[in-house]
């Protein structure tokens, strides 16, 4: 039998656990941003955001591009076809790591010309990185406060619904792979479609059951910022949960192996993928 004084020993010592325990999720989640967040620096250490020739491929069709406000404190850049009947078929298009550069208005006027209303968001505030130690801050800042970044694509979505859009896509690469893939947890009733290149894996099942849609992953088995392994885990869970995704790896293919303007762009690889990317498109928007 416990006396008065170990009662009150026992329930400090209850309450002491239990204080940590209720901070140590947000904690362990601060922790990750933050690795995840260091990881990508070391993954881009000397790059830059020059493109080659291929960041400027002109579309397929006669597009044409403005910047817009999709809410009005935040401003994106939409492209649409010039041409034809006005598309229904809308997509998110969200940026890597340096941030909405013209490197990310060029790929968004390309996959309008594929027949979209094309929306590129903004989740850096306007902020554009030239060196990786920009890029780092600007991408920490919204790991550590992920709300925010939820709530201006609850306002993208929103945005082209009011310019007719009745079926959504989502693309987006590196540090914006990982933002397609929430983007898609956090909004599965507007997402009809999900494309997510080389970004941050996401392994909680309970979260990952609510992708209904159709998911293309695509990575590159020699990125040591997405480690293949993890991918292999990816898959594994939505296939368990018997997701509609396709996982395609490509081989002696680093991190950012599609971006133009790095160091580790793969063209074989990416043209594949590009090719991929238009088809699962096609067939699911």
């Amino acid at each position: 039998m416990m006396n008065r004084h170990t009662r009150l020993f026992t329930f400090l010592l209850l309450g002491t656990i239990i204080l940590i325990g209720c901070g140590s999720g947000a904690e362990k989640e601060e922790g990750e941003a933050e690795n995840f967040t260091d990881t990508m620096a070391h993954e881009h250490a000397g790059d830059h955001p020059v493109g080659n020739d291929v960041a400027w491929m002109q579309p397929s069709v006669p597009v044409k591009g403005e910047d817009v406000s999709y809410a009005s404190e935040v401003k994106g850049y939409l492209a649409i076809p010039e041409e034809g009947e006005k598309p229904t078929a809308g997509l998110i298009v969200i940026h890597e790591w340096w941030g909405l550069n013209d490197n990310v208005r060029a790929m968004t006027r390309r996959l309008a010309g594929e027949g979209y209303l094309a929306l590129a968001v903004d989740l850096y505030d306007g902020n554009v990185a030239s060196v990786p130690d920009s890029a780092k801050v600007y991408m920490g800042s919204v790991m550590q406060n992920p709300d925010a970044g939820v709530q201006n694509i609850g306002k993208a979505i929103s945005y082209l619904k009011g310019k007719g859009a009745t079926k959504i896509g989502v693309i987006g690469w590196c540090f914006g792979g990982g933002w397609s893939l929430q983007t898609a947890i956090n909004y599965p009733d507007d997402i009809a479609a999900m494309i997510m290149y080389y970004g941050q894996l996401e392994m909680d099942l309970e979260k990952l059951k609510k992708l209904k849609m159709p998911i293309l992953g695509i990575f590159g088995e020699k990125d040591q910022g997405i480690p293949v392994e993890q991918v292999d885990k990816f898959g594994a869970a939505l296939n368990s949960l018997s997701a509609n995704a396709a996982i395609q790896i490509y081989p002696n293919a680093g991190h950012a192996f599609a971006n133009p303007s790095g160091e580790r762009y793969n063209e074989g690889a990416a043209r594949d993928a590009w090719e991929r990317t238009s088809a699962f498109l096609k067939q699911n928007l």
